[in-house]
């Protein structure tokens, strides 16, 4: 029997106060506030049935049960609400159903919900449109595209532009692009597309997706988009990895004259951030403060993050330490920044700072700081907060947290512990927790062990060319061609394509990508030559290059000549050739640094008296006078 009927079946019941305080002595421990004063309201009436004619949205009664049912805390105060609803008023009236609709969906009891749905005998289109709303937050694509299509086969209604936005957001939710599609077709066939709203959900779906090009033909196509508009355009840019021209959407909506809002300064600054793009990044700072919106906890957060990607982690904290009081997320934030860095010590003491300060940490806080440790070579302090999450903090582990132990153990050069801790696992380990230990496999050449581990890779995924890559170094540096080369192979005929590393430098407000050979720049015979003179330099300093590095079989000259033409060092040439003497030059790579342009980096720092930071995929590296601030440990 479901919850709805028995229910129903006390409609036949007396239940007055007494019996509803025997209910909540024996099912709710908590009761909230506004039903007690209900009951203890309902102990001077005994007139408690409204009158047939009373208008129900007037009725002192009804308003409260309302606002108890939109206050509930658990489904066990939506039942016993639902049970004085019966006694109290009718309802399968629409308005008082529509809530109590809501409010099983809103727990995940959908087959109650769907049962006191059907019962309602009078359900108009916003009574329909709230039990879709109710499916779409909950992310119930099946649910929420059944009951749109029963509008119209049950009801003979048509859907509105509400009950497109639900659906088109349960279907953004969930990845279904053909229920998206017939969705879209339906809007157009309806002529909705004149509602801004639909097409403002239209565009953030394909966006989601990936279809840009269609977001964008939607976006054109709009006589007046308004902010949510240009802000969905610009968010699904940055989403994609194309900042660039993210950038250039920010740019054409100030032409239009549209007004900023938090939310486009927040994409803008992620956007900044994971492009490296300092000089605008610092403009919208300025913008912030003239519009007095340095005090928001979320545009701050958003700030800090920026400082923290372009390796300004001193701005990072100042931004983090002028705020008032900072949320969980902002701490989070903050922690990424000093795991991003490297600064592991300092990670351990803004953690402890902030559990002082009464914030509680979860498991997001947690991968940031193991991820520090990782990225600092902290084992012992790794292991010590990786039980102390649990046994203290009451965070159980996750896939993200033993991910980063992997790596901590792996890249401290613990393969056999990494190895054991992934098959204690009390979950199935994922591909990120073995491409870590592959990974440890690379850097210390265990050639046995990452053959296992990348053929576990290969049977969960087998178009992740990063897995080929790394097994193929492994074979190179050891100068297995023959495995190198099948590798290669088993990549060509699986038709797996390898992202090119490019690395990006920002001079008076513009964005150079470099990628390995470039020849595009104008000034790119300059580059060279400036590039030739540098490694000339280095070597009278000792350096040699790390050619192991080529993942092909050709003579010691071409191989060198293939390495020397990796696109951060092209970039810290043409920083060299643009930047005044002692300024910093800062690169962002998309993939991570090899090893020889790594040691290249800091040889350069040395010769040319230039701190150099680079920020690969993983972390962020500051060269200076021949060291880095890794300690080769990456």
């Amino acid at each position: 029997m479901s919850r709805v009927t028995a229910l129903n079946s006390l409609s036949y019941c007396y239940f007055d106060a007494t019996s509803f305080r025997h209910i909540k002595q024996q099912s709710l421990p908590r009761i909230p506030l506004i039903l007690r004063d209900f009951i203890n309201s309902r102990r001077l009436s005994n007139s408690f049935l409204p009158q047939s004619s009373r208008q129900f949205h007037a009725d002192p009664i009804v308003q409260s049960l309302v606002s108890a049912v939109d206050s509930c805390a658990s489904a066990s105060h939506c039942e016993a609400i639902h049970a004085q609803v019966i006694k109290s008023v009718n309802y399968r009236d629409a308005f008082m159903g529509d809530r109590l609709v809501a409010a099983y969906v809103k727990f995940g009891y959908f087959h109650d919900a769907q049962i006191l749905f059907d019962e309602m005998p009078s359900k108009d289109l916003v009574s329909w449109n709230s039990l879709i709303s109710g499916f779409s937050r909950r992310s119930d694509v099946g649910k929420c595209f059944n009951t749109f299509c029963r509008i119209k086969s049950e009801m003979g209604m048509a859907p509105n532009e509400v009950s497109l936005i639900s659906t088109i957001s349960a279907c953004t939710d969930t990845g279904a692009a053909d229920e998206g599609n017939y969705i879209h077709g339906l809007a157009v066939k309806m002529g909705l597309l004149s509602e801004i709203k639909v097409v403002n959900a239209l565009i953030n779906m394909y966006g989601k997706f990936g279809y840009l090009e269609l977001a964008c033909q939607l976006f054109k196509a709009m006589p007046m988009p308004n902010l949510v508009s240009w802000n969905s355009v610009l968010g699904i840019h940055i989403q994609n990895g194309l900042t660039e021209e993210g950038i250039d959407v920010f740019k054409a909506m100030r032409r239009a004259g549209v007004e900023s809002d938090q939310a486009t300064m927040v994409c803008l600054l992620q956007g900044c951030g994971d492009l490296g793009v300092g000089k605008l990044g610092s403009a919208i700072h300025g913008y912030i403060f003239t519009c007095g919106l340095e005090s928001n906890v979320t545009i701050s957060t958003a700030l800090l993050n920026f400082y923290a990607k372009s390796g300004r982690l001193n701005s990072s904290y100042d931004v983090f330490r002028e705020m008032k009081n900072p949320d969980r997320i902002a701490w989070t934030a903050m922690l990424a920044g000093y795991a991003m860095h490297g600064y592991g010590r300092g990670a351990i003491e803004l953690f402890d700072v902030m559990v002082k300060n009464g914030v509680e940490p979860d498991h997001v806080t947690f991968t940031h700081l193991l991820n520090a440790f990782s990225h600092s070579g902290l084992v012992k302090e790794g292991r010590k907060y990786f039980e102390l999450m649990s046994c203290v903090y009451r965070v159980e582990p996750r896939l993200d947290h033993y991910s980063c132990m992997v790596d901590l153990l792996g890249r401290a050069g613990h393969l056999k512990d990494a190895h054991k801790l992934i098959e204690s696992m009390p979950m199935e380990p994922n591909s990120a927790v073995w491409g870590a230990l592959l990974n440890a496999c690379r850097v210390y050449r265990d050639i046995e062990l990452g053959t296992q581990v990348a053929e576990r890779l290969f049977a969960m995924n087998q178009s992740d060319s990063r897995n080929y890559i790394m097994l193929s170094n492994i074979y190179s540096a050891a100068g297995q061609w023959v495995r190198a080369s099948k590798v290669r192979a088993l990549m060509r005929e699986r038709g797996v394509m390898s992202s090119p590393g490019c690395s990006f430098i920002e001079y008076k407000s513009k964005i150079y990508r470099f990628v390995v050979g470039d020849q595009t720049h104008p000034d790119s015979e300059k580059i060279y030559k400036k590039l030739e003179e540098v490694i000339e330099r280095i070597q009278k300093a000792g350096y040699i290059p790390k050619t192991e590095f080529v993942l092909h079989d050709v003579d010691e000259e071409v191989r060198q000549g293939m390495i020397n033409n990796h696109s951060e060092k092209l970039a810290i040439a043409f920083g060299l050739l643009v930047t005044d003497s002692g300024r910093s030059i800062v690169i962002t790579k998309n993939l991570r640094i090899c090893g020889d342009c790594h040691n290249t980096a800091k040889f350069i720092s040395l010769t040319e008296k230039r701190t150099i930071i680079i920020r690969d995929s993983k972390r962020f590296h500051h060269f200076v006078a021949g060291s880095c601030s890794c300690g080769d440990y990456w």
